[in-house]
């Protein structure tokens, strides 16, 4: 019998896959209307229990993280504003920062988690007599560094701004207070419960990643969701997220409130284990406990030797474009994973590595 190929190319990070067995029945997948006439009954019940576990006043449910963003940034980047963008921000947000660019608001382009730099954005948009409205991720997919929540919320109220972050690759995996028994933190409810503060801040969050669920979420204070759930463009002109996504969400957010935190701690035990072996092996590893990790920078072709060594021992890997614009070969992990595969994993990539070098 032929052994299961490792995947290391999901995102889903606590292993939640919401099989059909799994999930109440439906008569419908759509309303075949705006959202703006009416979401499925189960819809509110799913944005409270979001906003309750993010650490917000309210929660808006959104088909993607797109049309979430392109909402955000059209009710909230109004004539008077100006965007300051991460330049290491997930693509999506951009590519919603280019549609408000396309609109006429001016955009500040500043490198990636950048204090200083963020500091001087803002007072130039201050003298301009324009109001701020930072972008970025909550945490970098690429470094698996958090952004300087608290820090940066402390210096936008002076200058009346707001924080528009991705929150995605956060919700399901960080929380409160991190330490030894709980590593990546106590709930998963992300980079506010992670930053222990309010602040000035709009989370727009994936649940396709660590919950497993294919829909996105707006979550913020009761006065600007109220804004963007009014006056945003999708909510107009296409349908809510489907019956069955808004169903897995919510057996998500349950799994997560019975066995959220013991899933995350045998996550954070695979990717221990997983940079362990290897650097007794001679490769370190980059991402910390983010559950990405990458190999130190290769060439395209190196790398593409490393993924067909890797596809003969049959485990699945990826290269990536890195937040620093380096190329490295990565590895999703997930609670998933078994010691074995890691282990094996480990094994294969650091001797194709060391063969390479």
């Amino acid at each position: 019998m032929n052994r299961r190929r490792a995947d290391f190319t999901s995102s889903l990070y606590l292993g939640m896959r919401h099989a059909s067995t799994e999930l109440p029945g439906w008569s419908a997948l759509t309303t075949g209307r705006p959202a703006v006439l009416g979401l499925p009954p189960i819809a509110e019940g799913v944005a409270k229990a979001l906003a309750e576990l993010q650490g917000t006043e309210t929660a808006l449910l959104a088909r993607s993280t797109l049309h979430a963003f392109a909402d955000s940034l059209e009710v909230l980047a109004g004539e008077q504003t100006g965007i300051v963008l991460d330049v290491a921000a997930h693509p999506v947000a951009r590519w919603a920062v280019r549609r408000a660019a396309g609109l006429g608001r001016p955009v500040l382009r500043i490198p990636h988690q950048d204090l200083g730099s963020l500091a001087a954005a803002l007072d130039r948009l201050h003298a301009r007599g324009l109001r701020p409205l930072v972008v970025a991720d909550g945490v970098c997919g690429g470094c698996g560094k958090p952004f300087p929540l608290a820090t940066a919320a402390s210096r936008l109220p002076a200058k009346n701004g707001l924080l528009l972050l991705d929150d995605s690759q956060s919700l399901g995996l960080f929380g409160d207070r991190p330490g030894p028994g709980h590593p990546f933190g106590d709930g998963g409810g992300g980079s506010l419960r992670l930053a222990g503060t309010k602040g000035p801040v709009v989370l727009v969050s994936s649940l396709a990643k660590a919950f497993g669920a294919p829909i996105a979420a707006i979550a913020g204070p009761a006065v600007l969701t109220e804004k963007i759930r009014k006056h945003g463009g999708s909510a107009m002109h296409a349908s809510p997220p489907s019956t069955v996504d808004i169903a897995a969400a919510a057996h998500a957010l349950r799994l997560n409130q019975v066995e959220g935190n013991a899933l995350r701690e045998r996550l954070a035990a695979r990717v221990r284990l997983l940079r362990r072996t290897c650097g007794e092996q001679g490769l370190p590893l980059s991402g910390g406990l983010f559950p990405v990790q990458a190999t130190p920078p290769v060439a395209a072709r190196r790398g593409k030797r490393l993924l067909d060594r890797l596809a003969a021992a049959g485990i699945d890997a990826f290269l990536r474009r890195d937040c620093r614009g380096g190329t490295a070969l990565a590895l999703m992990v997930t609670a998933s994973h078994t010691p074995g595969e890691i282990t094996e994993t480990a094994a294969v990539l650091s001797a194709a590595w060391n063969r390479e070098e």
